[in-house]
C-alpha cells in the first residue's frame, strides 16, 4: 500500500494528526512549457547557464522519489512511462501518478504562452486506456477552469462528464484541479474564492461515491474561502496547489496556513522545481507541515543548509524570509 492510502483512509475516517498531511511533487511541467519546466541548471553564483535536459529532469525526479519525503509524485503519462521502466517507483511508498488532460489556460509556449488569450478550452493528450494497459499507475489529475461564461463552463464540465465514464471504464481514478478563472470575467478579487467554491461544489454535486474525485487540487484564496469549502463537505480532501515560485518564506508559509485551515493536502511544482536543493526544500516542508518548524524558522533552516552543502542561495536570507504573495499577507504566521 503506497502511503498515499494510508494517509487517506486516516483523513476519509476524521483520525488526522501531524504527520498525516500529503505532500505531492507536481513535476508534470511538460505538459505546460516543457523546456523551462526542467527548472534551471546554476553556477556556482546561482546565476542562470541553461535548462535541464529532460533526462536530468528525469534524475531529479527519481532523486526525490528517492528521499521518500514526498507522498505523490505527479509527471506526465510518459515521463511515467520513462521512470517505471527504469525501475524508479519499484518497492517505494511514493504514488506514481499522471496528467489525465491539460486545458488550453496550462499552455505555456515561450515567450507569453496561451493562458490569457481565451477561455480555458478542455483538452487531452493522455489516452486512458493506453496508460491502464501499460499498468502505470491508476489514480490522474484532471483540471477544470470555470470562468463565468456558460457555454465556456457548460463545454468544460461535459469534458469532465466524459472523462469521469472514460476513467471508470479504465479503472483509473482521478483527483481534481480547480483553478482560479484564467481570463478577466467580471468577478471582483474578493469573490473569486465564494466564485470557485460554488462551481467546484456544484459539479460534483450530481455526481455519486464512485465516480468523485480522491481529493482536490485546489487555489488558495484566503483562509476563509478554504475554510467555507472544508466545512461545506468533510467528505472532500481539500488539497491546495503552489501557484508561483514565490520566496521560501511563500512557500513554507503556504503550507503551514493551508493546514492551518483545513487542507490535508499541497501539491507544489515550481516552489519546489526552482527551488536551490529540491529534496532539502521539500524536507522542510515537511518539517513545517509535520509541525516541527515555523514557516520562518524553515527559512533559516533552509538556508543553514544550502550553505552547509556549499550550495548558492538565490536570495538572502533577510530577502527570502518575506512575504511576498498577497493572499498570504493576511494571516502570516508571525
Amino acid at each position: 500500500m503506497y502511503r498515499l492510502d494510508t494517509k487517506l483512509a486516516k483523513i476519509r475516517a476524521g483520525q488526522y494528526a501531524k504527520g498525516d498531511f500529503i505532500i505531492a511533487d507536481a513535476k508534470d511541467g511538460d505538459m505546460s512549457n516543457p523546456i523551462p519546466a526542467t527548472g534551471p541548471i546554476l553556477n556556482e553564483q546561482g546565476e542562470f547557464v541553461r535548462f535541464r535536459t529532460r533526462a536530468e529532469f528525469l534524475e531529479v525526479i527519481a532523486e526525490i522519489v528517492r528521499a521518500d519525503e514526498v507522498d505523490i509524485m505527479l509527471t506526465s503519462a510518459s515521463n511515467l512511462e520513462l521512470l517505471s521502466e527504469a525501475g524508479v517507483y519499484e518497492n517505494s511508498a511514493v504514488k506514481p501518478v499522471f496528467r489525465a488532460n491539460d486545458t488550453s489556460d496550462i499552455w505555456g509556449a515561450r515567450p507569453n504562452g496561451y493562458g490569457k488569450l481565451g477561455p480555458s478550452r478542455p483538452f487531452r493528450t493522455a489516452v486512458l486506456k493506453d496508460i491502464a494497459a501499460a499498468g502505470l499507475s491508476d489514480l490522474g489529475l484532471y483540471s477544470i477552469t470555470f470562468v463565468n461564461d456558460i457555454d465556456e463552463d457548460a463545454r468544460g464540465l461535459e469534458a469532465f462528464a466524459e472523462f469521469r465514464e472514460d476513467a471508470a471504464a479504465n479503472g483509473i481514478k482521478y483527483f481534481l484541479e480547480v483553478f482560479n478563472p484564467n481570463i478577466e470575467c467580471g468577478i471582483a478579487p474578493e469573490f473569486v474564492g465564494r466564485f470557485v467554491n460554488d462551481n467546484l461544489a456544484r459539479c460534483l454535486s450530481g455526481v455519486l461515491k464512485d465516480k468523485r474525485p480522491q481529493f482536490l487540487k485546489y487555489p488558495f484564496n484566503g483562509p476563509a474561502a478554504l475554510e467555507e469549502l472544508v466545512s461545506y463537505d468533510p467528505q472532500l480532501v481539500v488539497g491546495v496547489l503552489g501557484g508561483g515560485a514565490g520566496t521560501h518564506r511563500d512557500t513554507f508559509e503556504l503550507l503551514y496556513q493551508a493546514e492551518k485551515y483545513g487542507a490535508r493536502v499541497a501539491l507544489f511544482g515550481r516552489k519546489i522545481n526552482l527551488a536551490e536543493s529540491q529534496t532539502d526544500i521539500v524536507h522542510h516542508m515537511r518539517l513545517v507541515a509535520d509541525g516541527h518548524l515555523t514557516p520562518l524558522e524553515a527559512v533559516s533552516a533552509y538556508h543553514a543548509t544550502l550553505e552547509k552543502k556549499g550550495i548558492a542561495s538565490i536570495r538572502s536570507l533577510e530577502d527570502d524570509s518575506t512575504i511576498t504573495e498577497t493572499v498570504l499577507k493576511e494571516a502570516a504566521s508571525d
